[in-house]
Protein backbone atom coordinates (compact mmCIF):
# COMPACT_ATOMS: atom_id res chain seq x y z
CA UNK A 1 0.00 0.00 0.00
CA UNK A 2 1.45 3.33 -0.70
CA UNK A 3 2.68 6.12 1.51
CA UNK A 4 0.45 9.08 1.93
CA UNK A 5 1.79 12.94 1.80
CA UNK A 6 4.01 15.07 -0.36
CA UNK A 7 6.98 13.65 -2.47
CA UNK A 8 10.28 14.93 -1.54
CA UNK A 9 10.29 17.66 -4.89
CA UNK A 10 6.96 18.95 -3.49
CA UNK A 11 8.46 19.39 0.08
CA UNK A 12 11.51 21.04 -1.36
CA UNK A 13 9.39 23.37 -3.73
CA UNK A 14 7.57 24.28 -0.55
CA UNK A 15 10.13 24.86 1.94
CA UNK A 16 11.83 27.38 -0.88
CA UNK A 17 8.56 29.16 -0.95
CA UNK A 18 8.42 29.86 2.97
CA UNK A 19 12.44 31.28 2.95
CA UNK A 20 11.46 33.63 -0.06
CA UNK A 21 8.51 34.62 1.87
CA UNK A 22 10.91 35.06 5.23
CA UNK A 23 13.14 36.84 3.03
CA UNK A 24 10.44 39.13 2.05
CA UNK A 25 8.82 40.04 4.97
CA UNK A 26 12.38 40.75 6.55
CA UNK A 27 13.53 43.18 3.64
CA UNK A 28 9.72 44.83 4.18
CA UNK A 29 10.89 45.47 7.91
CA UNK A 30 14.60 47.20 7.39
CA UNK A 31 12.95 49.15 4.63
CA UNK A 32 10.05 50.46 6.70
CA UNK A 33 12.46 51.07 9.59
CA UNK A 34 12.79 54.76 10.48
CA UNK A 35 16.12 56.11 10.34
CA UNK A 36 18.02 56.23 13.65
CA UNK A 37 18.34 59.27 15.42
CA UNK A 38 22.46 59.61 15.88
CA UNK A 39 21.97 62.80 18.24
CA UNK A 40 20.54 60.75 21.02
CA UNK A 41 21.24 57.24 20.12
CA UNK A 42 24.15 55.36 21.85
CA UNK A 43 25.75 52.88 20.10
CA UNK A 44 24.84 49.41 21.63
CA UNK A 45 26.41 45.63 20.84
CA UNK A 46 27.87 45.59 17.87
CA UNK A 47 27.57 49.57 17.07
CA UNK A 48 23.63 48.91 16.26
CA UNK A 49 22.30 51.87 17.40
CA UNK A 50 18.50 50.22 18.36
CA UNK A 51 20.24 47.86 20.87
CA UNK A 52 18.78 47.38 24.37
CA UNK A 53 20.41 50.62 26.00
CA UNK A 54 18.53 52.53 23.12
CA UNK A 55 15.02 51.76 24.27
CA UNK A 56 16.02 51.76 27.57
CA UNK A 57 16.92 55.65 27.20
CA UNK A 58 13.87 56.59 25.56
CA UNK A 59 12.08 54.69 28.16
CA UNK A 60 13.85 57.47 30.96
CA UNK A 61 13.62 60.45 28.50
CA UNK A 62 9.53 59.35 28.42
CA UNK A 63 9.37 59.09 32.31
CA UNK A 64 11.33 62.20 32.79
CA UNK A 65 8.99 64.09 30.81
CA UNK A 66 6.07 62.70 32.06
CA UNK A 67 7.46 63.62 35.87
CA UNK A 68 7.97 67.14 35.02
CA UNK A 69 4.30 67.21 33.88
CA UNK A 70 3.33 66.13 37.14
CA UNK A 71 5.31 68.26 38.77
CA UNK A 72 3.86 71.60 36.74
CA UNK A 73 0.25 70.08 37.60
CA UNK A 74 0.87 69.85 41.21
CA UNK A 75 2.42 72.97 41.28
CA UNK A 76 -0.65 74.76 39.63
CA UNK A 77 -2.95 72.69 42.08
CA UNK A 78 -1.04 74.29 44.71
CA UNK A 79 -1.65 77.56 43.08
CA UNK A 80 -5.43 77.23 42.50
CA UNK A 81 -5.62 76.17 46.19
CA UNK A 82 -3.97 79.27 47.72
CA UNK A 83 -6.41 81.70 45.63
CA UNK A 84 -9.17 79.35 46.80
CA UNK A 85 -8.26 80.23 50.18
CA UNK A 86 -7.97 83.57 50.03
CA UNK A 87 -11.20 84.19 47.84
CA UNK A 88 -12.98 82.13 50.85
CA UNK A 89 -11.05 84.63 53.30
CA UNK A 90 -11.51 87.54 51.38
CA UNK A 91 -15.92 86.40 50.89
CA UNK A 92 -15.22 85.87 54.50
CA UNK A 93 -14.04 89.15 55.83
CA UNK A 94 -16.96 91.40 53.11
CA UNK A 95 -19.31 89.32 55.17
CA UNK A 96 -18.02 90.55 58.37
CA UNK A 97 -17.60 93.83 57.71
CA UNK A 98 -21.08 93.63 56.22
CA UNK A 99 -22.69 92.61 59.35
CA UNK A 100 -20.57 95.14 61.86
CA UNK A 101 -20.58 98.01 59.76
CA UNK A 102 -22.93 97.86 56.42
CA UNK A 103 -21.47 101.32 55.71
CA UNK A 104 -17.21 100.35 56.25
CA UNK A 105 -17.36 97.34 54.20
CA UNK A 106 -16.37 99.32 50.36
CA UNK A 107 -13.86 102.61 50.72
CA UNK A 108 -15.17 105.26 48.82
CA UNK A 109 -18.51 105.34 46.66
CA UNK A 110 -16.47 106.12 43.61
CA UNK A 111 -14.69 102.39 43.82
CA UNK A 112 -15.39 100.31 41.09
CA UNK A 113 -16.71 96.84 42.14
CA UNK A 114 -14.26 94.13 41.56
CA UNK A 115 -16.94 91.22 41.86
CA UNK A 116 -20.63 90.73 41.92
CA UNK A 117 -20.41 90.59 45.92
CA UNK A 118 -19.08 94.10 46.04
CA UNK A 119 -21.25 95.23 43.55
CA UNK A 120 -24.13 94.02 45.85
CA UNK A 121 -22.37 95.58 48.97
CA UNK A 122 -22.33 99.20 46.96
CA UNK A 123 -25.64 98.92 46.81
CA UNK A 124 -26.49 98.79 50.00
CA UNK A 125 -23.81 101.53 50.93
CA UNK A 126 -25.22 103.85 48.85
CA UNK A 127 -29.11 103.37 49.81
CA UNK A 128 -30.63 105.20 52.62
CA UNK A 129 -30.68 102.91 55.09
CA UNK A 130 -28.35 103.98 58.39
CA UNK A 131 -28.26 107.42 57.83
CA UNK A 132 -29.91 110.33 56.30
CA UNK A 133 -29.05 111.94 53.25
CA UNK A 134 -29.51 115.53 52.92
CA UNK A 135 -32.64 116.28 50.17
CA UNK A 136 -33.31 119.60 48.72
CA UNK A 137 -36.94 119.68 49.20
CA UNK A 138 -40.20 117.45 49.66
CA UNK A 139 -40.50 116.84 46.31
CA UNK A 140 -36.97 114.57 46.42
CA UNK A 141 -38.40 112.10 49.19
CA UNK A 142 -38.85 108.53 48.21
CA UNK A 143 -41.82 107.17 50.27
CA UNK A 144 -42.26 104.47 51.91
CA UNK A 145 -45.64 102.14 51.05
CA UNK A 146 -46.95 100.13 54.20
CA UNK A 147 -48.24 96.69 54.25
CA UNK A 148 -49.65 93.73 56.29
CA UNK A 149 -50.18 90.04 55.25
CA UNK A 150 -53.13 91.00 53.58
CA UNK A 151 -52.90 94.63 52.15
CA UNK A 152 -50.96 97.00 50.82
CA UNK A 153 -51.30 100.81 51.78
CA UNK A 154 -49.99 102.71 48.74
CA UNK A 155 -49.89 106.45 47.80
CA UNK A 156 -49.35 106.23 44.08
CA UNK A 157 -52.86 105.35 42.29
CA UNK A 158 -53.16 104.42 38.69
CA UNK A 159 -56.05 102.49 36.60
CA UNK A 160 -54.93 99.20 38.93
CA UNK A 161 -53.99 100.93 42.29
CA UNK A 162 -56.14 102.28 45.03
CA UNK A 163 -55.77 103.49 48.46
CA UNK A 164 -55.57 100.17 50.02
CA UNK A 165 -55.78 96.75 48.11
CA UNK A 166 -54.94 93.53 48.32
CA UNK A 167 -52.40 91.82 46.54
CA UNK A 168 -53.98 90.56 43.30
CA UNK A 169 -50.73 90.29 40.74
CA UNK A 170 -49.14 87.44 41.81
CA UNK A 171 -45.65 89.15 41.38
CA UNK A 172 -46.54 91.69 44.45
CA UNK A 173 -48.26 88.73 46.17
CA UNK A 174 -44.85 86.40 45.43
CA UNK A 175 -42.57 89.28 46.72
CA UNK A 176 -44.71 90.28 50.05
CA UNK A 177 -44.56 86.59 50.51
CA UNK A 178 -41.25 85.80 49.99
CA UNK A 179 -40.18 88.93 52.18
CA UNK A 180 -41.71 88.10 54.90
CA UNK A 181 -40.39 84.28 55.31
CA UNK A 182 -36.97 85.88 54.34
CA UNK A 183 -37.44 88.05 57.77
CA UNK A 184 -38.92 84.84 59.50
CA UNK A 185 -35.60 82.84 58.67
CA UNK A 186 -33.53 85.97 59.78
CA UNK A 187 -34.93 86.24 63.35
CA UNK A 188 -35.34 82.08 64.04
CA UNK A 189 -31.26 81.81 62.47
CA UNK A 190 -29.67 84.78 64.12
CA UNK A 191 -26.03 85.32 63.33
CA UNK A 192 -23.60 85.26 66.72
CA UNK A 193 -23.90 89.14 66.67
CA UNK A 194 -27.87 89.07 67.19
CA UNK A 195 -28.04 86.52 69.89
CA UNK A 196 -28.60 87.48 73.30
CA UNK A 197 -27.17 87.20 76.28
CA UNK A 198 -28.12 87.39 80.09
CA UNK A 199 -25.73 89.17 82.70
CA UNK A 200 -23.45 86.11 82.83
CA UNK A 201 -23.02 86.30 78.82
CA UNK A 202 -25.21 82.95 78.07
CA UNK A 203 -26.96 83.21 75.06
CA UNK A 204 -30.91 83.63 76.14
CA UNK A 205 -33.22 80.90 74.33
CA UNK A 206 -35.29 82.48 71.64
CA UNK A 207 -39.17 81.46 71.01
CA UNK A 208 -39.85 80.48 67.13
CA UNK A 209 -41.72 83.17 65.20
CA UNK A 210 -44.73 82.20 62.71
CA UNK A 211 -46.14 84.21 60.04
CA UNK A 212 -48.97 85.29 62.11
CA UNK A 213 -46.76 87.07 64.11
CA UNK A 214 -45.86 89.27 61.33
CA UNK A 215 -47.36 92.64 62.24
CA UNK A 216 -46.50 95.19 59.56
CA UNK A 217 -43.97 96.37 57.11
CA UNK A 218 -42.65 98.86 54.77
CA UNK A 219 -41.05 99.05 51.55
CA UNK A 220 -39.37 101.56 48.77
CA UNK A 221 -37.47 101.17 46.11
CA UNK A 222 -34.66 103.57 44.80
CA UNK A 223 -34.74 102.30 41.17
CA UNK A 224 -30.83 103.35 41.23
CA UNK A 225 -30.10 101.14 44.02
CA UNK A 226 -33.18 98.38 44.78
CA UNK A 227 -35.49 97.80 47.73
CA UNK A 228 -35.43 98.36 50.93
CA UNK A 229 -37.67 96.49 53.78
CA UNK A 230 -38.26 97.01 57.23
CA UNK A 231 -40.43 94.21 58.67
CA UNK A 232 -41.79 94.57 62.58
CA UNK A 233 -42.96 91.18 63.98
CA UNK A 234 -44.26 90.55 67.72
CA UNK A 235 -45.50 87.69 69.81
CA UNK A 236 -49.16 88.29 71.09
CA UNK A 237 -49.51 89.58 74.60
CA UNK A 238 -45.69 90.86 74.36
CA UNK A 239 -44.25 94.41 73.67
CA UNK A 240 -41.12 93.16 72.45
CA UNK A 241 -40.62 93.73 68.76
CA UNK A 242 -38.39 92.62 66.25
CA UNK A 243 -37.28 94.83 63.42
CA UNK A 244 -35.74 93.40 60.46
CA UNK A 245 -34.20 95.40 57.61
CA UNK A 246 -33.50 93.64 53.81
CA UNK A 247 -32.32 95.19 50.69
CA UNK A 248 -32.93 93.75 47.37
CA UNK A 249 -30.24 95.32 45.21
CA UNK A 250 -31.71 94.65 42.18
CA UNK A 251 -30.20 91.40 42.99
CA UNK A 252 -30.82 88.31 45.55
CA UNK A 253 -32.40 89.86 48.83
CA UNK A 254 -29.57 90.44 51.78
CA UNK A 255 -29.50 91.09 55.17
CA UNK A 256 -28.47 94.43 56.21
CA UNK A 257 -29.33 94.12 60.07
CA UNK A 258 -31.78 92.55 62.96
CA UNK A 259 -32.56 94.12 66.28
CA UNK A 260 -35.21 93.60 68.74
CA UNK A 261 -37.38 97.10 70.00
CA UNK A 262 -38.77 96.78 73.35
CA UNK A 263 -42.03 99.43 73.57
CA UNK A 264 -43.09 98.78 76.96
CA UNK A 265 -41.45 101.59 78.08
CA UNK A 266 -41.24 104.37 75.32
CA UNK A 267 -44.36 106.80 76.55
CA UNK A 268 -45.63 109.17 73.53
CA UNK A 269 -46.61 112.41 74.44
CA UNK A 270 -49.16 113.57 72.05
CA UNK A 271 -49.18 117.45 71.51
CA UNK A 272 -52.42 118.66 70.57
CA UNK A 273 -52.43 122.72 69.55
CA UNK A 274 -56.11 123.96 70.30
CA UNK A 275 -58.03 127.35 69.98
CA UNK A 276 -61.98 126.92 70.49
CA UNK A 277 -63.90 123.56 68.67
CA UNK A 278 -64.87 122.13 71.81
CA UNK A 279 -67.23 119.86 69.85
CA UNK A 280 -64.46 118.18 67.85
CA UNK A 281 -62.29 118.44 71.54
CA UNK A 282 -64.77 116.15 73.18
CA UNK A 283 -64.90 113.37 69.89
CA UNK A 284 -61.57 113.75 70.32
CA UNK A 285 -61.07 112.72 74.02
CA UNK A 286 -63.44 110.04 73.07
CA UNK A 287 -61.18 108.74 70.79
CA UNK A 288 -58.03 109.35 72.94
CA UNK A 289 -60.27 107.48 75.89
CA UNK A 290 -61.11 104.51 74.00
CA UNK A 291 -57.30 103.76 72.34
CA UNK A 292 -54.84 105.55 75.03
CA UNK A 293 -56.02 104.73 78.39
CA UNK A 294 -58.12 101.98 77.77
CA UNK A 295 -55.73 100.30 75.64
CA UNK A 296 -52.25 101.40 75.05
CA UNK A 297 -51.60 103.08 78.63
CA UNK A 298 -48.24 104.86 77.84
CA UNK A 299 -49.20 108.31 76.69
CA UNK A 300 -49.12 111.22 78.04
CA UNK A 301 -51.66 114.42 76.40
CA UNK A 302 -50.32 118.01 76.32
CA UNK A 303 -53.01 120.57 75.37
CA UNK A 304 -52.19 123.54 73.90
CA UNK A 305 -55.02 125.82 74.04
CA UNK A 306 -54.92 129.75 72.73
CA UNK A 307 -57.67 132.27 73.90
CA UNK A 308 -59.85 132.13 76.57
CA UNK A 309 -62.96 131.38 74.83
CA UNK A 310 -64.34 127.81 75.58
CA UNK A 311 -61.13 127.17 77.94
CA UNK A 312 -63.12 126.22 80.50
CA UNK A 313 -65.33 124.08 78.86
CA UNK A 314 -62.14 122.07 77.57
CA UNK A 315 -60.83 122.08 81.55
CA UNK A 316 -63.90 120.24 81.76
CA UNK A 317 -63.82 117.74 80.00
CA UNK A 318 -60.35 116.53 80.49
CA UNK A 319 -61.33 116.70 84.42
CA UNK A 320 -64.30 114.55 83.92
CA UNK A 321 -62.39 112.15 81.60
CA UNK A 322 -59.74 112.07 84.60
CA UNK A 323 -62.14 111.68 86.89
CA UNK A 324 -63.88 108.40 85.26
CA UNK A 325 -60.87 106.61 84.14
CA UNK A 326 -58.12 107.48 87.17
CA UNK A 327 -56.12 109.40 83.57
CA UNK A 328 -53.54 112.09 85.14
CA UNK A 329 -51.36 112.11 82.88
CA UNK A 330 -51.89 115.31 80.79
CA UNK A 331 -51.13 118.74 80.69
CA UNK A 332 -52.85 121.76 79.93
CA UNK A 333 -50.69 124.75 78.58
CA UNK A 334 -52.88 127.73 78.34
CA UNK A 335 -51.68 130.94 75.85
CA UNK A 336 -53.46 134.03 75.95
CA UNK A 337 -53.02 135.15 72.29
CA UNK A 338 -53.97 134.13 68.71
CA UNK A 339 -53.24 130.76 67.37
CA UNK A 340 -50.53 129.85 66.22
CA UNK A 341 -50.09 125.94 65.63
CA UNK A 342 -45.91 126.20 64.90
CA UNK A 343 -45.68 128.25 68.57
CA UNK A 344 -47.95 126.44 70.25
CA UNK A 345 -46.21 123.44 69.23
CA UNK A 346 -42.91 124.40 70.13
CA UNK A 347 -44.35 125.94 73.29
CA UNK A 348 -44.85 122.03 74.81
CA UNK A 349 -41.97 120.82 73.26
CA UNK A 350 -39.72 122.98 75.53
CA UNK A 351 -42.50 122.78 78.29
CA UNK A 352 -41.32 119.53 78.86
CA UNK A 353 -38.84 118.58 81.21
CA UNK A 354 -38.67 114.31 81.86
CA UNK A 355 -36.21 113.41 79.34
CA UNK A 356 -36.26 112.91 75.45
CA UNK A 357 -39.42 111.62 74.96
CA UNK A 358 -41.06 110.52 71.46
CA UNK A 359 -43.76 113.32 70.50
CA UNK A 360 -46.65 112.89 68.42
CA UNK A 361 -47.93 116.26 66.96
CA UNK A 362 -51.58 115.63 66.46
CA UNK A 363 -54.83 118.00 65.37
CA UNK A 364 -57.92 117.72 67.33
CA UNK A 365 -59.34 116.16 63.90
CA UNK A 366 -57.53 113.12 63.89
CA UNK A 367 -58.56 109.47 64.80
CA UNK A 368 -56.00 107.11 65.31
CA UNK A 369 -55.89 103.37 66.66
CA UNK A 370 -53.44 101.91 69.04
CA UNK A 371 -51.78 99.90 66.03
CA UNK A 372 -50.80 103.30 64.90
CA UNK A 373 -49.05 103.90 68.05
CA UNK A 374 -47.06 100.91 68.05
CA UNK A 375 -45.91 102.21 64.14
CA UNK A 376 -45.35 105.30 65.68
CA UNK A 377 -42.92 104.12 68.58
CA UNK A 378 -41.34 101.63 65.49
CA UNK A 379 -40.72 104.04 63.10
CA UNK A 380 -39.03 107.29 65.16
CA UNK A 381 -35.52 106.61 66.55
CA UNK A 382 -33.60 109.21 68.56
CA UNK A 383 -30.64 110.30 66.93
CA UNK A 384 -31.63 108.12 64.12
CA UNK A 385 -35.03 108.27 62.55
CA UNK A 386 -38.09 110.63 62.41
CA UNK A 387 -41.89 109.69 61.33
CA UNK A 388 -43.97 111.34 59.14
CA UNK A 389 -47.12 109.74 58.65
CA UNK A 390 -49.27 110.31 55.36
CA UNK A 391 -52.99 110.24 56.94
CA UNK A 392 -56.20 109.38 55.20
CA UNK A 393 -58.25 111.74 55.25
CA UNK A 394 -62.19 111.15 54.62
CA UNK A 395 -64.31 113.32 52.66
CA UNK A 396 -67.60 115.17 53.14
CA UNK A 397 -69.88 112.24 54.47
CA UNK A 398 -73.04 114.17 53.53
CA UNK A 399 -71.17 113.98 49.98
CA UNK A 400 -70.22 110.62 50.00
CA UNK A 401 -73.48 109.31 51.99
CA UNK A 402 -75.98 111.84 50.62
CA UNK A 403 -77.52 113.22 53.27
CA UNK A 404 -75.29 113.63 56.73
CA UNK A 405 -77.70 113.14 58.63
CA UNK A 406 -78.04 109.37 57.19
CA UNK A 407 -73.92 109.03 57.33
CA UNK A 408 -72.83 105.91 59.76
CA UNK A 409 -70.93 106.42 63.02
CA UNK A 410 -66.99 107.48 62.74
CA UNK A 411 -65.92 104.13 62.99
CA UNK A 412 -68.00 102.54 60.20
CA UNK A 413 -66.71 105.68 58.20
CA UNK A 414 -63.16 104.14 58.36
CA UNK A 415 -62.72 103.10 55.09
CA UNK A 416 -59.65 103.15 53.02
CA UNK A 417 -61.74 103.51 49.46
CA UNK A 418 -61.28 106.15 46.74
CA UNK A 419 -64.53 107.21 47.20
CA UNK A 420 -64.73 107.91 50.95
CA UNK A 421 -61.18 109.85 50.90
CA UNK A 422 -57.97 110.09 50.15
CA UNK A 423 -54.37 110.08 51.42
CA UNK A 424 -53.11 113.37 52.14
CA UNK A 425 -49.61 113.14 50.78
CA UNK A 426 -49.13 116.90 50.56
CA UNK A 427 -49.76 117.56 54.45
CA UNK A 428 -46.87 117.11 56.92
CA UNK A 429 -48.32 118.05 60.18
CA UNK A 430 -48.73 114.92 61.87
CA UNK A 431 -45.14 114.05 63.46
CA UNK A 432 -43.46 110.85 65.49
CA UNK A 433 -40.47 112.50 66.51
CA UNK A 434 -38.25 112.57 69.54
CA UNK A 435 -37.97 115.96 71.63
CA UNK A 436 -34.10 116.21 71.20
CA UNK A 437 -34.08 115.60 67.75
CA UNK A 438 -36.85 118.57 67.06
CA UNK A 439 -34.89 120.89 69.09
CA UNK A 440 -31.50 119.94 67.67
CA UNK A 441 -32.85 121.65 63.58
CA UNK A 442 -33.92 124.14 65.21
CA UNK A 443 -37.68 123.17 65.33
CA UNK A 444 -40.52 125.56 63.65
CA UNK A 445 -40.40 128.69 61.75
CA UNK A 446 -41.45 130.86 64.37
CA UNK A 447 -42.23 134.01 61.85
CA UNK A 448 -44.70 131.91 60.70
CA UNK A 449 -48.04 132.76 61.78
CA UNK A 450 -51.79 131.37 61.13
CA UNK A 451 -52.73 128.14 59.11
CA UNK A 452 -49.92 125.97 56.79
CA UNK A 453 -46.80 126.30 55.56
CA UNK A 454 -44.71 125.95 58.85
CA UNK A 455 -45.27 122.01 58.94
CA UNK A 456 -43.89 122.17 55.24
CA UNK A 457 -40.38 124.18 57.18
CA UNK A 458 -39.91 121.43 59.49
CA UNK A 459 -40.03 119.02 56.95
CA UNK A 460 -37.41 120.62 55.06
CA UNK A 461 -35.31 121.06 57.73
CA UNK A 462 -35.58 117.26 58.58
CA UNK A 463 -34.88 116.23 55.45
CA UNK A 464 -31.62 118.77 55.53
CA UNK A 465 -30.40 116.66 58.68
CA UNK A 466 -28.71 113.32 58.54
CA UNK A 467 -31.75 112.10 60.37
CA UNK A 468 -33.81 109.82 58.45
CA UNK A 469 -37.02 110.56 57.75
CA UNK A 470 -39.94 107.84 56.86
CA UNK A 471 -42.91 109.44 55.11
CA UNK A 472 -45.69 106.28 54.53
CA UNK A 473 -49.56 105.92 54.24
CA UNK A 474 -50.64 104.23 57.53
CA UNK A 475 -53.37 102.19 57.74
CA UNK A 476 -54.42 103.30 61.31
CA UNK A 477 -54.35 107.24 61.04
CA UNK A 478 -57.25 109.10 59.70
CA UNK A 479 -58.14 112.67 59.59
CA UNK A 480 -62.14 113.32 59.80
CA UNK A 481 -64.03 115.73 58.03
CA UNK A 482 -64.83 119.16 58.72
CA UNK A 483 -65.80 122.58 57.16
CA UNK A 484 -62.08 124.12 56.30
CA UNK A 485 -62.71 128.43 56.64
CA UNK A 486 -59.84 130.41 55.18
CA UNK A 487 -58.95 133.43 56.69
CA UNK A 488 -58.65 136.59 54.88
CA UNK A 489 -55.65 137.97 56.71
CA UNK A 490 -53.38 134.87 55.71
CA UNK A 491 -50.62 135.52 52.94
CA UNK A 492 -51.72 134.51 49.37
CA UNK A 493 -49.83 131.86 49.14
CA UNK A 494 -51.52 130.20 52.55
CA UNK A 495 -54.42 131.19 51.80
CA UNK A 496 -54.15 129.35 47.88
CA UNK A 497 -52.74 126.72 49.37
CA UNK A 498 -56.11 126.53 52.30
CA UNK A 499 -58.39 126.92 49.23
CA UNK A 500 -56.55 123.78 47.39
CA UNK A 501 -57.21 122.16 50.36
CA UNK A 502 -60.59 122.53 51.20
CA UNK A 503 -61.30 121.65 47.62
CA UNK A 504 -59.31 118.72 47.90
CA UNK A 505 -61.45 117.57 51.32
CA UNK A 506 -65.06 117.57 49.98
CA UNK A 507 -65.30 114.45 47.93
CA UNK A 508 -63.98 112.50 45.32
CA UNK A 509 -63.58 113.87 41.19
CA UNK A 510 -66.43 111.72 40.33
CA UNK A 511 -68.55 112.84 43.34
CA UNK A 512 -67.30 116.18 42.66
CA UNK A 513 -68.17 116.03 38.73
CA UNK A 514 -71.56 115.10 39.77
CA UNK A 515 -72.16 117.68 42.08
CA UNK A 516 -70.90 120.79 38.78
CA UNK A 517 -72.94 118.52 36.40
CA UNK A 518 -76.25 117.99 38.55
CA UNK A 519 -78.12 120.43 36.54
CA UNK A 520 -77.30 119.33 33.14
CA UNK A 521 -78.35 115.35 35.18
CA UNK A 522 -81.48 116.97 36.24
CA UNK A 523 -82.17 118.47 32.82
CA UNK A 524 -81.77 115.34 30.98
CA UNK A 525 -83.98 113.58 33.39
CA UNK A 526 -87.20 115.68 32.84
CA UNK A 527 -86.63 115.75 28.89
CA UNK A 528 -86.65 111.85 29.25
CA UNK A 529 -89.56 112.10 31.78
CA UNK A 530 -91.52 114.48 29.37
CA UNK A 531 -90.35 112.45 25.98
CA UNK A 532 -92.02 109.31 27.57
CA UNK A 533 -95.05 111.50 28.56
CA UNK A 534 -95.55 112.63 25.32
CA UNK A 535 -95.08 109.37 23.29
CA UNK A 536 -97.40 107.61 25.90
CA UNK A 537 -100.62 106.45 23.76
CA UNK A 538 -104.25 108.19 24.26
CA UNK A 539 -106.51 106.11 26.46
Amino acid sequence: MPRRGLTLPARWLLLGICLLLSLLILTYLLECAPPPDHSSSMPGVGGEPYGKDYYQVLLQEQEERYMTRATNLKRQIAQLKQELQEMSEKLKLLQEKKTSDVRGHLGTKDQEPNDILEYLHSQIDKAELSTGVKLPSEYAVVPFESFTATKVFQLEMGLTRHPEEKSVRKDRRDELTEVIEAGLEVINNPDEDDDEHDENGAILPRDAYHENDFIEGLYRTEKDKGTQYDLFYKKENSDKYWHVTLFRPFGPLMKVRSAAIDTANIIINIVVPLSGRTEAFARFMQNFREVCIEQDKRVHLTVVYFGQESLTEVKTILETISSETNFFNYTIVPLDEEFARGHGLDIAVRSWIKGNVLMFFCDVDVYFTADFLNTCRLNASPNKKVFFPVVFSLYNPAIVYGNADLAPPIEHQLIHKKDTGFWRDFGFGMTCHYREDFLSIGGFDLDVKGWGVEDVHLYRKYLHSELIVVRTPVAGLFHLWHEKLCDDELTPDQYRMCMQSKAMNEASHAHLGMLVFREEIESHLLRKQASQTNNKPAV
